[in-house]
């Protein structure tokens, strides 16, 4: 992929070139470089599906089911930031394809704890063409320091969009949902890695 041209708020286009683009305040390019990943998070997603068989939010809550064994469709939910019943379609679809099981808790049996099936584990190994790759690729390339300023403009904008408190869509197959319309999920599934939740315990799993 070609890489991104800054566009230069301080000199406005030629008016002889239809090609330049109009110069943009900081807020507006800032909104540009967002539309720019979330075009191509959900065109990684779809090619996802085609090539793996699984969408960016499928093989995100795979991976994370993977990584912590026996954790609860809450627990998913306060990693995803979303409110656990926009995981019902997700978790049927993976249920359905024989990829992820619940198991009863003998201790509580409130719990349904988590489980990848083989076919399951099978999935949840790193592969090329995903949006994690993409992302530790993008990462690799940024130093440190960088790296933690974006994680906090990142943060901070998730808070002023209220992340977290509203119930978003995670997967677009989903009841209520139109088609293709995962953008929460998708995003989840590239930014998850980029802000640490790979190597994050989760905390108290909330009831399922």
């Amino acid at each position: 992929m070609a890489p991104l041209k800054e566009l230069d708020a301080a000199s406005p286009p030629s008016a002889a070139n239809g090609n330049e683009a109009p110069r943009l305040d900081e807020v507006m390019e800032f909104l540009r470089l967002l539309w720019a990943v979330d075009q191509g998070l959900r065109s990684t997603s779809k090619h996802m599906e085609t090539t793996l068989g699984l969408t960016g939010p499928q093989r995100l809550v795979v991976r994370l089911v993977g990584q912590y064994p026996g954790i609860t469709a809450g627990g998913l939910a306060e990693i995803l930031h979303v409110h656990p019943s926009t995981l019902t379609g997700v978790m049927k679809r993976l249920q359905k394809r024989g990829l992820v099981e619940r198991r009863a808790d003998p201790l509580d049996a409130r719990r349904a704890p988590l489980y990848l099936t083989q076919a399951g584990q099978g999935l949840s190994v790193p592969a090329d063409g995903t949006v994690e790759t993409a992302v530790q690729r993008a990462l690799s390339r940024v130093p440190k320091a960088r790296l933690e300023g974006a994680r906090d403009v990142l943060t901070a904008l998730a808070e002023e969009l209220g992340v977290g408190n509203a119930p978003l869509s995670f997967d677009g197959h989903g009841e209520g949902a139109a088609p293709g319309d995962d953008t929460a999920g998708v995003v989840a599934a590239g930014l998850a890695p980029a802000l640490g939740l790979e190597g994050t315990r989760p905390g108290r799993e909330p009831a399922p």
